[in-house]
This record gives C-alpha cells, structure tokens and sequence, in this order.
C-alpha cells in the first residue's frame, strides 16, 4: 500500500466513525514478534515530547491474561496462551469503554515467569489518543466495536518464529525446546485459527513489521490531526 493509499484510507476511516468529543482509540495486532509492540511504542516515543503525557499512551492486551494462580506450575507451563480464551477480553472491553467516556482505569499487572496476576494494579488515565497492542484484539466484536481505527501488522510467520525465539530466550529466560514446542502446539495453530482470519476486520493491514517508516509516518501524520481534536471534560 503506497503512501498516500494508506493516508486516505486512514482518512475515509476517520470521517466514517471517529468522534471529536472522546479519545481515539487505535489498535495495532498481528502474530506474536509481528513488530506491533515495537511500532506502538516507536509511535509513542517519537510523539510524547510533542503531545505531551495527556496526549498518547500505550495499553498491552497482555495486561489481561487471566491469573493461572489455581494451577500448579506444570499446568501453567501447559496452559494455551495463544486461544482468546486465556485473556479477560470482558474486562478489557470494560476499560476500553470506560477510557471512551474519559473515565481512569486499573489495570491488572500481568507476571510472565509465574503466569500470575500481581497484587497491585496501574492507574491509567485516558489520553487523546491510546494505542492498544496486542495479538487477538479483532477476534473479540465487543472490542473490536471500541477500536476507531484498526491496524494489522502482516508479518510472515518464518520472522515472527526467530523474533520469537530470540525474545524469549533473552527477554523471559526459556529454553529454545520449550520455546518451538509452544510455537508448533499452539502458537502456529492458534494464528491460523484466529490471528489471521481476524485480519479482515483491520482497516489497514502493514507488512515488513515494526520498522516500516513509511507506515509510521503516516500514522504519526494522522495521529497529530486527531490529536488537535478538543476532548470533553
């Protein structure tokens, strides 16, 4: 998708469902190490000084794996975390219509090594503009109904698969056999499940990741039009 295909598109989208009295709320999804939470974050980090703290921020839908506090940690290890099922969609669906109507949030604090939900929970004020990344945002209609504009990051599972794997080894301390037995028993199978078929509810689908400039600029653009929107109090 050129340039100025991406900037209209983004542009019928707005016309069609935004409104100027709310935050705007963008999702960014795709396959797990599909670049999404490097391009959110780019976006974020590169517009902060401008729009300010009330201006941008960033939610993870990871925050919202369900607690497998009641499990041993040998059925965690087991637990499908690719099946929409293991996320609290309801209570994200409940956040994201209470950020619509300019109302703060706690979000729950998700623990990768133990599975398990901490204690403590973060403010979250809404802003102008929020980003929500993560990997099943469009499988679920009653978030899908909150997102104004839907972003899809199509990249091939082959890079998505070393991404993984060097992630998860540097970032979450696991073995390289523990990582491809997730990727072969339930992460490839859940992509195509439902992580690709809920690419036909993105608005723009991105190929090459997380470091396409083009598409980074052109949502930057985009993001600061939005931005100028007055929100009510």
């Amino acid at each position: 998708m050129t340039e100025l295909k991406l900037f209209l598109k983004l542009n019928y989208r707005q016309a069609k469902t935004l409104n100027a009295n709310k935050p705007t709320i963008i999702t960014i999804t795709g396959p797990s190490a599909s670049g999404k939470t490097l391009f959110a974050h780019t976006i974020h980090d590169e517009l902060i000084d401008e729009l300010g703290e009330d201006g941008i921020s960033i939610l993870s839908e990871d925050s919202y794996y369900r607690s497998q506090s009641h499990l041993t940690m040998s059925e965690r290890e087991q637990t499908n975390y690719d099946n929409p099922s293991a996320f609290e969609h309801d209570l994200l669906a409940e956040h994201l219509k209470s950020i619509t109507e300019n109302k703060s949030i706690d979000v729950p604090i998700y623990c990768y090594k133990t599975h398990t939900r901490l204690n403590e929970t973060r403010r979250f004020t809404p802003t102008k503009i929020v980003l929500v990344e993560g990997i099943l945002l469009l499988t679920d209609k009653a978030l899908r109904d909150q997102f104004d504009i839907k972003v899809y990051m199509d990249t091939p599972l082959d890079i998505c698969l070393v991404r993984r794997i060097k992630r998860d080894l540097t970032e979450r301390n696991r073995s390289i056999e523990s990582v491809t037995n997730q990727y072969l028993e339930t992460v490839r199978p859940m992509y195509y499940q439902f992580i690709e078929p809920s690419k036909a509810w993105a608005d723009i689908v991105i190929t090459r990741g997380g470091k396409n400039r083009m598409a980074i600029e052109v949502l930057k653009a985009k993001i600061r039009q939005l931005s100028k929107l007055p929100l009510q109090k």
